[in-house]
């Protein structure tokens, strides 16, 4: 695999000093918007790393207007999601009933709303541009080149890991996707990669210039996700103290492959018949992408395998609640085909809560010592890990304090502070392309 320029020490790439902090930032997501429900339709990690990244670099100094398609007549045009944080709603096709892969055929729209709000604006008003998944980007291209600033890109997911990567069943991502991240890649100033694996990918697999990539870490709130400190978690979620309680957290889809957590439950209970009358299985989360095609799957596998009782489905949740699932749970189980790193993971680490995963994308960066790792997709090897975790009380209490540990290392700051590098980095080398393009 290729070499990744890693950020110096100072968490600046490049030269620092040689560039001052963007004003005003322009970040795309188009295709989920930040006040979308995380855990459905197609609001996930994403949706969180756009709000807590945005937050924070509005309270370093950097405004941030984030730009996103509009799926409602009610929705106003703008909304305030923080000091120095505009979400704008751009009308592009029918509100409802468009769903991402209808996206692309809109993304002129999308553009010619984005351009529409710069024109309306003194010239120069962003310094910057950054998208999020490839939607994002191809906006991003167009619009950089017109406002003549530096486009900064996170992939998020892509579609030749997810293809490589496929869920039994699952539908691979269209060529549409593949060529349009390419471009984007390309056109990108910079990229930023959640982990060092990912970056690999960026390179390896869509030709990326090493010297473009910068790794940065996605974080956690370390201020909602915390250890129960008042042993109160399990009464507050509706739990037993003596409850053995597994949790799932992430949208319904094959890729997040909440069936081979079912089918681990349903082996482990014909192994060991005794946990069965303490087991709660929550599945916490909504139907989205191909998930969509069959909404009861998994309410009609729990009842097929006899473990309907077992199994507690939950809509998704606030953050707030969110954390008490974690703190109540002995374990959070985490067996999704892809993932570019897993925030579900580090979430349920800074609640003190040990993780099995899946050893795939960024999980292992994700779950470091605070967990175990399943290499590939048996739910057999589920079930023995989950087994030991719940049943041997030395073990889970060792993972949990290396959990917490773990997570400390995550905070959104420490994200922050990486984009800010990058950002400042784009500054330095669009500038430099502009001087020699002049001369």
């Amino acid at each position: 695999m290729a070499a990744v320029r890693p950020l110096p020490a100072s968490g600046q790439p490049g030269q620092p000093g040689q560039a001052k902090q963007p004003r005003r930032v322009a970040m795309l997501s188009i295709h989920t918007s930040p006040l979308d429900q995380p855990g459905t339709g197609d609001a996930g990690g994403m949706n969180v790393y756009v709000v807590e990244t945005a937050r924070r670099l509005a309270a370093a100094g950097t405004e941030v207007e984030i730009f996103t398609r509009g799926t409602s007549s009610q929705l106003p045009s703008s909304v305030e999601l923080a000091p120095g944080v505009l979400v704008r709603h751009i009308t592009a096709g029918p509100y409802e009933g468009l769903v991402k892969n209808d996206l692309p055929g809109q993304l002129c729209a999308v553009t010619a709303g984005v351009m529409r709000v710069e024109a309306a604006r003194p010239e120069g008003w962003f310094d910057l541009i950054h998208s999020h998944y490839w939607l994002s980007g191809q906006v991003g291209w167009l619009a950089s080149e017109r406002w003549r600033v530096p486009l900064v890109h996170s992939m998020h997911t892509m579609a030749k890991v997810k293809n490589a990567e496929l869920a039994e069943g699952d539908t691979p991502e269209p060529d549409i996707r593949i060529i349009g991240e390419e471009q984007v890649v390309e056109a990108a100033s910079r990229l930023t990669a959640n982990t060092s694996a990912e970056a690999g990918e960026l390179i390896d697999l869509y030709g990326a210039d090493p010297s473009k990539v910068d790794v940065i870490h996605p974080g956690v709130d370390l201020q909602t996700f915390t250890p129960d400190a008042d042993a109160a978690a399990r009464a507050r979620v509706g739990f037993a103290d003596d409850d053995i309680v597994v949790l799932f957290v992430g949208r319904i889809q094959p890729l997040k492959a909440p069936d081979i957590l079912i089918r681990a439950i349903a082996a482990l209970l014909s192994n060991r018949p005794d946990l069965r009358s303490r087991m709660r299985v929550v599945v916490c989360g909504g139907p989205s992408g191909t998930g969509l095609d069959r909404p009861d799957s998994l309410v009609e596998l729990s009842t097929e395998l006899g473990i309907r009782d077992r199994i507690d489905f939950r809509a998704p949740s606030s953050r707030t609640d969110l954390a008490d699932l974690y703190r109540a749970a002995d374990v959070t189980v985490v067996p999704s085909f892809s993932e570019s790193f897993g925030l579900v993971a580090i979430e349920s680490q800074a609640c003190a809560t040990p993780v099995i995963a899946a050893a795939v994308g960024g999980l292992p960066t994700a779950v470091g010592a605070g967990g175990i790792l399943i290499p590939g997709h048996d739910p057999a090897d589920f079930a023995r890990a989950i087994e030991r975790v719940v049943t041997d009380p030395d073990l889970r209490a060792d993972l949990s304090a290396k959990a917490r540990k773990h997570a400390q290392d995550f905070g959104w700051e420490a994200t922050t502070e990486g984009l800010l590098a990058t950002y400042r980095a784009a500054l330095l080398d669009h500038r430099a392309s502009t001087l020699v393009a002049s001369q």
